[in-house]
């Protein structure tokens, strides 16, 4: 059965799992502007550390450079997951509960082979540097001096939203393939 609805279009299953990845980065970036509420920090404080890590240090510039290339990551890991579904069937989420599990595999996965060593290698080095020498601006101390000393927090919290993002990747990709979306729109590829 899962076989037979992959196969018959697969292009449509890489659609669902890259929607599925494009919706749950939304939703993972929403529960990230809450911690930075929670935490009292300036909203986006998360996205601007990305931006800042790679050369953006105007506040509005870093934090919509963070955003995009977290939305863009997520919708991409999504694809690459529908992809490898295609060709490795006991990953595919053919059904919202399986795909759940699957999804936890794919958060983790994502988490070891991405998150951990930007944050390691890129983004640890770089607090440690701004906090040692000259920072360009007030904007960049702030978020430096607010993830100072949080590296072990950020690593475990993260593996938490990796996995909340798995559940919600593969709860939707599987939804998505019971409810058979969009296959009365004839795909012409």
């Amino acid at each position: 059965m899962l076989k037979s609805k992959i196969e018959e279009s697969p292009k449509l299953f890489i659609l669902y799992c890259s929607l599925a990845g494009f919706i749950a980065s939304w939703g993972i970036s929403g529960l990230l502007v809450s911690i930075d509420v929670i935490s009292q920090t300036p909203p986006g404080s998360f996205f601007g550390m990305i931006g800042v890590s790679l050369g953006f240090y105007d506040p509005a510039t870093a934090a919509l450079i963070g955003f995009t290339l977290h939305i863009l990551t997520g919708t991409i890991a999504g694809n690459i997951f529908g992809q490898v579904s295609i060709f490795w069937r006991r990953i595919s989420p053919y059904n919202a509960k399986h795909g759940m599990v699957t999804g936890i595999i794919v958060g983790v996965i994502l988490w070891t082979l991405l998150f951990v060593p930007v944050a390691t290698f890129i983004i640890q080095p770089m607090i440690v540097s701004f906090r040692n020498s000259m920072t360009p601006n007030q904007y960049v101390y702030s978020l430096v001096t607010n993830f100072e000393g949080l590296y072990p927090v950020v690593i475990m919290g993260s593996l938490a939203f990796h996995i909340i993002y798995g559940v919600l990747l593969g709860y939707i990709s599987g939804r998505l393939m019971e409810l058979k979306t969009f296959s009365a729109v004839r795909m012409n590829y």
